[in-house]
């Protein structure tokens, strides 16, 4: 039987109480390491056991790659070891990734924290923990840092980015997500986060991160994107596509007041809602990785540095392009 506890972790990512990319990894490697604690059956019915967790923290979010990479990174270490081995391995297996997400995002802090010079207003979207981290690195190290950062509709996640930020002394201007363009021009940096990196380059993110980008490209305006390592897709050098995630209506319709929303489901509007969108490499300056300040045609060299994949032949087409 799968513990509550895991039960409850797959419940909260499915349902955004566990968002962020970062969390959300570090929530699936404690939950599968939560059913390797808690297994009190034979040895050689662990590793179906282990497998059935797995599948069922798949399920739960399917653009956010940092997910699969958390469950692979545990489950192909436990199903390569013996055994007897496999119960042990599973928990020194989701240790281990959590620890090399916590030293990712540090180094990522720091490197991100030098592109912020004194005096400069960031723009954000959403809320990341990387860049959030980022900002406030800046801030303590003394320098006068100003925030300008979206509300994103429509589950208004720009909101935690502005309580984080604020309650530690930053000022921030809170806008509207139709308004990035209007205000762009105030900003000298944008940095966001991101859900899923591609082997080509492209950021998978929130949607309105691609109008963002689009908007700072205009107004001749750098465009980063904060990225730890288990943002890049290995599925993604095999052609293996990101799936947009389109979620309830209700998130859309259930904001407005009155008896609105009903009227307009009785009148059959349709309501799409994307969770994500695509911004392509040409708009994105770089991605503030764990290895470094990374342009995005080198995607692909994080996911061979990092998750041991052949790509030999991607690479050399990648340099020729950079020459």
């Amino acid at each position: 039987m799968i513990p509550k506890e895991v039960l409850e972790i797959a419940d909260g990512i499915k349902t955004m109480r566990i968002r962020g990319a970062s969390l959300i990894a570090k929530s699936a490697a404690q939950a599968l390491r939560i059913a390797a604690e808690r297994y009190s059956g034979d040895a050689s019915g662990f590793k179906p056991y282990i497998t059935k967790v797995a599948n069922l923290l798949l399920q739960t979010r399917p653009t956010a790659v940092s997910l699969p990479n958390a469950v692979y990174y545990v489950l192909n270490r436990t199903l390569s070891s013996s055994v007897s081995e496999a119960r042990v391995t599973a928990i020194r297996s989701s240790d281990e990734f959590i620890r090399m997400v916590d030293e990712s995002h540090r180094r990522i802090m720091e490197y991100g924290s030098k592109l912020i010079q004194d005096e400069y207003v960031v723009f954000t979207h959403c809320h990341s923990t990387a860049v959030v981290d980022i900002i406030l690195q800046a801030f303590r190290e003394g320098k006068r840092v100003e925030v300008i950062n979206t509300e994103t509709r429509p589950l208004f996640q720009g909101r935690i980015t502005l309580r984080e930020l604020a309650k530690n002394g930053v000022k921030v201007t809170h806008v509207p997500d139709s308004a990035v363009r209007h205000f762009i021009k105030n900003a000298n940096i944008v940095i966001v986060g991101a859900d899923t990196i591609t082997s080509d380059g492209y950021l998978v993110n929130k949607v309105g991160t691609s109008h963002l980008a689009l908007a700072a490209w205009e107004a001749g305006i750098p465009f980063y994107s904060a990225a730890e390592f288990i943002k890049f897709s290995p599925a993604s050098l095999e052609g293996g596509e990101v799936v947009i995630e389109f979620r309830s209506a209700s998130e859309v319709l259930d904001i407005y007041p009155g008896g609105l929303a009903d009227e307009l489901r009785r009148l059959g509007v349709e309501v799409l809602n994307p969770a994500f969108d695509f911004t392509p490499p040409e708009f994105i300056t770089a991605f503030i990785t764990n290895l470094g300040i990374i342009p995005p045609q080198l995607s692909v060299l994080i996911i061979k540095e990092m998750f041991g994949f052949s790509t030999g032949r991607i690479q050399l087409t990648v340099l020729e392009e950079l020459v």
